[in-house]
């Protein structure tokens, strides 16, 4: 029996738009970094600001370094950066809201504090609730010095929720975060909202009762 439900972030419950992420980047004079966002990159500046290795003063300078002649200010780099999120249907709240009644709900997201705090502001609250109100913990690799797909990082949220990991679902845009959390002996549903290609449903002997989540 599933009793416990551990969320991605981007892809999941957030919409992402990387056309409009490149093109502010290339309106800043960051064209060298938006190549990053257009080949899904996850290196450089962009690992060290998930994994805690620097902050967002020291993420802007190194964005900077890496495209010359870029003199955008760091509120302009932050802002080109979270044109990436394209905010949270209110459907995704609501099923949230309805969700927490019958499980206990965590986030785990390999994210940054630029995006993060702009999710926090302004995405979380369009239904009139704060994130508190839809998880009982948030666990984010910027905070924790950890990244999926790790086993290190499920094992670590097992252990300060109490959740027992036969019972606990991972729901996640990426098939490697969901293939390093079945090593961790989750169950996992890999889901790809940003191609729309409907419900993703997962329904085995291994998991009931059966649990979908709705685009």
């Amino acid at each position: 029996m599933i009793r416990n439900l551990i969320f991605d972030f981007g892809g999941v419950l957030v919409d992402l738009d990387r056309r409009r992420c490149i093109d502010a980047f290339k309106r800043i004079g960051a064209g060298a970094v938006a190549a990053y966002v257009d080949e899904c990159r996850q290196e450089d500046m962009f690992h060290d600001l998930e994994a805690g290795l620097t902050g967002v003063a020291g993420f802007c300078e190194a964005v900077r370094r890496a495209c010359p002649g870029c003199t955008a200010s760091d509120a302009d780099i932050s802002d080109a950066w979270n044109a990436l999120l394209a905010g949270i249907p209110p459907r995704r709240l609501q099923r949230l809201d309805e969700l927490r009644r019958d499980y206990r709900l965590v986030l785990l997201s390999n994210t940054n504090p630029i995006h993060w705090r702009k999710s926090v502001a302004d995405y979380f609250t369009v239904c009139g609730k704060t994130v508190a109100d839809y998880f009982e913990r948030t666990f984010l690799s910027y905070d924790m010095h950890m990244l999926k797909p790790d086993e290190a990082i499920y094992r670590r949220v097992l252990a300060e929720t109490g959740m027992a990991a036969d019972e606990t679902l991972f729901i996640d845009d990426s098939a490697a975060n969901c293939a390093g959390a079945e090593r961790a002996g989750l169950h996992a549903l890999h889901v790809d909202l940003g191609r729309r290609q409907g419900a993703a449903r997962a329904c085995t002997a291994d998991v009931t009762p059966c649990f979908a989540w709705q685009p």
